[in-house]
């Protein structure tokens, strides 16, 4: 059956496309399109078309599959302008989302008409390049400047509504009747000469408009190409007829697609879709039914973990060991989601629904009807077998016990139980209810159909899932633990706090090693005894320099939390070198990269050898979402293949590290660990 038909309904033309799941504009539409609008101008009795899409939504964009291959004719440029070309008008009817591709055909059309539901964006920024088929030009055109900017810069699609006041779409439908709507519109402009096209329109553009919006967003834009590359467009073209904005525009394009950032933004759109599958468990594995979520703790972790199943409508008992800590615990839930909602995020019966789908007990046999039961107790191998023992009296037969351990052996808390095979790790980052990343931990005995659930949970929870295998730290924490080792032996040979933490800003990270030990808290597993000073962390923290918490960490905290370099930290410092005997030499920026982030590479190909991830790009994947690594940069095994292996490894070696068999031989092979 074709992917796109046509069908008359008077004079009126009604395009519809078919192109399951999302009517991506692959080859075989672009074709079914320029064959429609054909017939439109051929034939007499033909006034307007409509180009509608079947299934959930308008066209979502490009087909991702078809980057990187020659492209087959009409390509998107060639065919939005022969839609804009038409000498009969051409309405969109727009359901669903009109993303990147979609909204420039969308865009191309000379009227738009959408059902409120509907959204618009240009998200091509999130994978590194510009919207390449008149997006940065038509836009400006029809819907102003700074609409331009927000929607092409930023990536997020739009409501509907928010389209209508920018002059993006003409005219709302009712939900049920978009086509007949878009029919009856057709026939009202069918006769309405000039025709609108957006290419002909002048660019109204405000003073300062482009200043303005580069300052407002120069945070949020740090690092990236290709949003700076999408404004300097726009601001460039304004003043230019269309079709050398066009040629501006398409250099945009190519010089991005080709570069470094693009490629590890596909690399990751693509790894986390691999992510999802799991090499040795059938596909047609049948689920465990999850209708009621039991939480053991309700601190910051465990109310976290409650609200992604509650905003999942998913009902949640949750169990804490004394009043006190329960009412805070549920306090917190509520003072979070009634945060969302005076932001308008939610509405006011939302927060209600949420909190009336969470059931607060002091009592672990409540749990007796939960078809998956997490414990989020704090990190102490002793206090976990003791809860899985009770669990295992307690819980129905077929109930999944999840772990959310960052560190601990699975295997050895599922031992503690007689059905090891319905224990997991589900290790969830903080926030909870915010981090997208999920570790799923598979024990040594953990059952297929239990694997399969908790990746269809993370799914309707809104998370990435990774699987990882039982060993300690699982992917994340493991790879994080040789970069702080590092980064604490280079105080001792004459680097600072501030040098280390800003050669790991500067390369993409939300933040440095020391910083993030102060935000996290100094005293994190400090051992509480004052007079033991066996580290510069215990030092610290003996002198309560807890971080920012107590305004006073590896660096001295102001009332607003802003860090500065601490004469104490340096005097601290100072005498453990002394103490230490470590060589002192000026410590350069690039032996910091060559130390902290090359060791965590090679971690990463340890974790690979043993089997304790599925593939290099799961690895990516958890770095991205779980520790804000640079998405410009793919991940740490994508990074090191575009810095070279072999450059990682004489790296390493120089600096007396071990290297892993896997990346030594994938080096000396002129091998990759991403394709």
């Amino acid at each position: 059956m074709s992917v796109i038909t046509t069908q008359r309904q008077g004079d009126i033309l009604v395009i519809t496309s078919n192109n399951p799941p999302v009517n991506a504009l692959g080859a075989a539409v672009r074709q079914g399109l320029a064959a429609a609008i054909e017939e439109l101008n051929g034939d007499d009795s033909l006034k307007a078309a409509v180009i509608r899409c079947e299934g959930r939504t308008f066209f979502a964009g490009a087909d991702i599959t078809e980057f990187g291959k020659p492209m087959q004719e009409p390509g998107l440029p060639t065919l939005v302008d022969q839609i804009e070309a038409s000498e009969k008008p051409v309405v969109a009817a727009v359901h669903g989302t009109a993303l990147g591709g979609g909204c420039e055909v969308a865009l191309a059309c000379h009227y738009r008409i959408a059902v409120p539901s509907a959204k618009f964006g240009l998200p091509e920024v999130k994978l590194g390049i510009l919207p390449g088929a008149g997006g940065t030009q038509r836009l400006p055109r029809v819907a102003g400047v700074k609409f331009a900017l927000e929607l092409a810069a930023k990536g997020d699609p739009v409501p509907a509504k928010v389209a209508q006041a920018a002059g993006l779409v003409d005219r709302l439908a009712d939900e049920d009747s978009l086509t007949p709507d878009a029919v009856a519109y057709a026939s009202e402009i069918a006769a309405a000469r000039p025709l609108p096209r957006a290419s002909e329109k002048p660019v109204q553009v405000e003073d300062g408009v482009f200043d303005a919006f580069r300052k407002e967003n120069a945070r949020r834009m740090r690092g990236f190409d290709a949003p700076a590359e999408i404004i300097d467009v726009i601001e460039q073209t304004v003043s230019l007829p269309y079709a050398e904005g066009v040629q501006r525009e398409r250099a945009g394009f190519m010089k991005l697609i080709m570069g470094t950032q693009s490629a590890a933004m596909r690399h990751i759109f693509f790894a986390e879709r691999k992510a999802a599958k799991i090499d040795d468990v059938p596909e047609d594995t049948k689920l465990r039914d999850i209708k009621r979520v039991g939480v053991i703790g309700a601190g910051t972790m465990g109310g976290g973990i409650s609200m992604n199943f509650l905003s999942a409508g998913i009902p949640v008992t949750i169990v804490e060991m004394q009043q006190e800590a329960l009412d805070r615990g549920t306090g917190t839930i509520r003072k979070n989601y009634e945060a969302s909602a005076a932001k308008g995020r939610l509405k006011p019966e939302q927060v209600e629904g949420a909190m009336g789908l969470l059931k607060p007990t002091l009592s672990l046999d409540d749990l007796a009807d939960c078809d998956l039961i997490i414990e989020a107790v704090y990190e102490n191998m002793d206090v976990k077998k003791d809860i899985f023992g009770k669990l295992d009296k307690i819980a129905k037969q077929g109930a999944i016990l999840a772990s959310n351990t960052s560190y601990l052996n699975i295997d050895e808390i599922a031992a503690s139980t007689s059905r090891p095979q319905d224990v997991l790790g589900l290790h969830f980052f903080s926030p909870a209810n915010v981090m997208k990343l999920l570790e799923i931990v598979r024990g040594a005995k953990t059952a297929h159909d239990v694997l399969a659930t908790a990746m269809d949970v993370a799914k309707r929870i809104k998370k990435v899932a990774v699987v990882a295998g039982v060993c300690h730290g699982f992917i994340g924490n493991r790879m994080l633990m040789p970069r702080q080792v590092e980064a604490n032996k280079l105080l001792m040979e004459g680097a600072t706090p501030q040098q280390i933490d800003k050669v790991h800003v500067e390369f993409g990270m939300p933040m440095g090693p020391f910083q993030m030990a102060d935000l996290a808290g100094v005293d994190i597993g400090w051992h509480r005894d004052p007079t033991r000073i066996e580290s510069i962390r215990d030092a610290l923290a003996a002198e309560n320099r807890w971080g920012q918490k107590t305004k006073a960490g590896f660096y001295d905290y102001d009332d607003k939390r802003t860090p500065s370099p601490s004469p104490r930290v340096a005097e601290i410092i100072e005498e453990f070198r002394k103490k230490s005997g470590a060589q002192q030499h000026e410590v350069t920026d690039q032996e910091i990269v060559e130390r902290t982030l090359y060791p965590m590479v090679n971690e990463g190909a340890l974790i690979l050898e043993e089997g304790m991830a599925q593939r290099a790009s799961d690895i990516d994947v958890v770095w991205i979402y779980g520790y804000g690594w640079p998405v410009y940069r793919g991940g740490p095994m994508f990074w090191a293949d575009t810095v070279g292996l072999k450059t990682i490894v004489e790296g390493l070696e120089k600096h007396g590290f071990t290297v892993a068999k896997l990346l030594k031989d994938k080096a000396a092979s002129g091998g990759r660990f991403n394709g």
